[in-house]
Order: C-alpha cells, then sequence, then structure tokens
C-alpha cells in the first residue's frame, strides 16, 4: 500500500480508502445504498483490505439504509479499530434544532461502537444546507464535540458550484478536510479541478469520492474501450481512473465504493503501484480524449448514489435513468424498452407527478422531473433518444 500526506496532519492516509456505501447485499434487488447487507462478506472485504494496509473507512447515517454504521461497527471489533481512521458523517437534513448535533452524533458513536469518530464530516453540504447548520451554530458545537474527545477532526462533504465551495472552506479556519466528487469526467462539476487544489492550497486533506462515477467508468461504452486499448500502457478502465487521481498531488486518498472482494483485490493492487506523477503527458492526452468521449455519449449525470430516494409517488429514479443512460452509452435501446415494458408501471418515469421533491436532493442537480418524460416518451413509446434536454 502506498500513503500520502493528509493535509496539514501529521498522519499519512492510505492511497485507497474504502467508502461504505455500496457494501455487497443479500439480495440483488436491494439496491447499491440501501439494507440487507451480507454482514459475512462485508466484514471479510473490510477486514482484508486493512490487513493489506488501507487505514480509512468512511461512512455515513444514511448508507444502507442506516445500517452501514452498525456494519461498520461491527466489524473493527479484535482489534481492527485501532488500525484505521476512521470517518462518519452529520446528516445535515435531519438537523433541526441544536439539540440534534448531540443526539445524531451519540446515536452513530453507538452504532460504530466506538467513544470517538476520527473524522466528522458535515454531510453533502449545498448552499442551503450549510446555511442551516452554520446558522444553528454547527461550527461551536463542532468544537466542543471535538474538545470533549468525541470527534478528532472536523470536515465537511461537498455538492454544489465552485463558488459555494470556496466560501464554504473560507467560512471556517479549523477545517481538516474536504471530500469532493472528482474524477476524470468531472473536471468542472461541483469543485471540479479549481475546488481541489484550493483546499489543498489552504491546507486541507482532499478525500476525492465518486471517481468512476456511480461505476459509469469502469464499464466503458465500445467507443471508449477502443481508446483504452490503443494505449501503449494497458490498464483496466478502473486503473485508469484511479491512477489519473492518485497522479495528482492535491489529493490525498481516493474513497472507493467496492461492493465485492474481487474489486477490493483488484483496487489494493491499484493502489499499491500509484504515485504521484505517475502518468506521463501522452497517457494524460489518452485520459482526455476519453473524456471528451465520455461526455458525447452520457445523457444524464447519475451516479446511482440514490439520495433522491425514495420518490413520494414510487417512482425508481435511479432505476429508470440507468437503463436510459445504458440505452445510450452502449447502444442497447431495445433491451431498455424491454425492461421498460416488463417493470413495475407504479416504478417507471411515467408515473412521476413533478413534484420535484427529488430535485432537492440531488447531488448532480439534475432536472429529474424535466428528464422523467424524456425518458418515458424514449423507453416506452419509441421516440427517438434525447442526449440533451
Amino acid at each position: 500500500m502506498q500513503y500520502r500526506k493528509f493535509g496539514k496532519l501529521d498522519w499519512e492516509v492510505s492511497a485507497l480508502g474504502f467508502g461504505c456505501m455500496r457494501l455487497p447485499t443479500l439480495s440483488a434487488d436491494d439496491g447499491a445504498t440501501q439494507g440487507a447487507i451480507d454482514e459475512a462478506e462485508a466484514t471479510r472485504m473490510l477486514c482484508w483490505a486493512i490487513d493489506q494496509g488501507l487505514n480509512y473507512l468512511d461512512t455515513a447515517y444514511p448508507y444502507h439504509g442506516g445500517q452501514s454504521e452498525v456494519l461498520v461497527g461491527k466489524a473493527l471489533q479484535d482489534g481492527y479499530r485501532d488500525k484505521v481512521r476512521l470517518a462518519t458523517k452529520l446528516p445535515t437534513w435531519a438537523v433541526n434544532e441544536y439539540a440534534d448535533f448531540d443526539r445524531l452524533l451519540n446515536e452513530q458513536l453507538g452504532k460504530l461502537q466506538t467513544e470517538h469518530v476520527d473524522f466528522y464530516l458535515l454531510h453533502a453540504l449545498r448552499r442551503s444546507s450549510w446555511e442551516k447548520v452554520r446558522d444553528l451554530d454547527v461550527l461551536r458545537w463542532a468544537e466542543g464535540a471535538m474538545a470533549d474527545g468525541r470527534i478528532g477532526h472536523l470536515g465537511f462533504s461537498f455538492h454544489d458550484t465552485y463558488d459555494v465551495f470556496q466560501e464554504i472552506v473560507d467560512a471556517y479556519d479549523g477545517w481538516d478536510f474536504c471530500q469532493i466528487q472528482y474524477n476524470l469526467i468531472d473536471l468542472e462539476n461541483q469543485a471540479g479541478t479549481k475546488g481541489l487544489r484550493y483546499a489543498a492550497d489552504k491546507g486541507l486533506a482532499v478525500v476525492v469520492m465518486e471517481p468512476l462515477l456511480g461505476g459509469r467508468l469502469a464499464r466503458p461504452p465500445k467507443a471508449v474501450e477502443r481508446l483504452w486499448a490503443d494505449a501503449a500502457i494497458q490498464r483496466t478502465p478502473v486503473e485508469w481512473a484511479l491512477q489519473w487521481l492518485w497522479h495528482q498531488p492535491e489529493v490525498a486518498t481516493v474513497l472507493s465504493g467496492m461492493s465485492t472482494m474481487e474489486q477490493v483485490r483488484e483496487n489494493v493492487a491499484y493502489a499499491a503501484r500509484s504515485q504521484v506523477g505517475g502518468l506521463t503527458d501522452e497517457e494524460l492526452a489518452r485520459v482526455a480524449e476519453v473524456r471528451d468521449r465520455y461526455l458525447e455519449l452520457s445523457p444524464i449525470p447519475c451516479t446511482q448514489c440514490r439520495y433522491c430516494m425514495p420518490c413520494p409517488n414510487g417512482v425508481d429514479i435511479p432505476g429508470n435513468f440507468a437503463q436510459y443512460n445504458t440505452a445510450a452509452l452502449y447502444d442497447e435501446l431495445e433491451g431498455a424498452r424491454g425492461w421498460y415494458e416488463k417493470a413495475d408501471a407504479a416504478t417507471l418515469a411515467s408515473a412521476c407527478i413533478q413534484c420535484r421533491v427529488c430535485e432537492e436532493h440531488c447531488p448532480q442537480e439534475i432536472p429529474i422531473a424535466d428528464w422523467m418524460p424524456v425518458v418515458d416518451e424514449v423507453l416506452g413509446q419509441g421516440q427517438e433518444l434525447v442526449r440533451h434536454l
């Protein structure tokens, strides 16, 4: 395992971090972030990764229907808690008054079976959620929780524009780290490369999430496969995406939401050969070609995070988007239409009532209600595929 500086802290983090949002489940129907975790397999994966030197685990209050923290707490028994730095997140949407800060953190510590969390993040900050918790005096509360030992270091995860990101970074001198969505596609989306460098220059460790854009970079369409196949050095699409991130000195660690032991073994091997500045100019140009091709092909920037769920009207929003994107990326329109014909009508895009509740929670700021009738027209009514609204 390779290790990297964690911002201004006197500690080195493993190049690969374990994101506990997509742990293996007992049923394929459970969804990537829902409950029914396969506890035995998830524990085996976590412990094996830690034994290989991985030392950063990231979980959160809502992952797997609230069960991710419980699983992580169980997995870190028998001495494993002492081998890692543990990160979890305050569910900012569940905070309505000052007392909620203590209530939620204490609940999380109980689930995690620990007296302290090393890294605590304000979860999924955007302007509205930041202003809400800021005005409830979250920073004063957090300093108290750090003073009494329940929190080691304070940070935030982020889903908004660069201007909001800079505002949050500059609002508090006590941030030790932040977590941003960043990958070879998202150079200008959300915090982007500019935010990565701004935070690092301020001394913050930058933790990267969604390095594979919800898995979309792991299974490239044929046009992208050909670009990777023509590269002088052969890597899997996953390794290309990860090595591109590790190439950048501002990246502290890269979180991977691993769902199988095979993914864990492969990613640990990739991390072992990672290095800052590890890609040549020719390889970086190849990545740029791939980026351009993806942007040409993929209509809806959904990462399958499921923050939009549950839909109050029962629509399977990420499921509909996944079928639509698959049809566009892999030229599998008939297969997607077959799925749409056989699926429960109550879950289809046609059942959307345009309430837009989901859009308040979408990190990608997708105009979900605008896309739903398009998905229905293309998959359900045989209209031509639309790539841009």
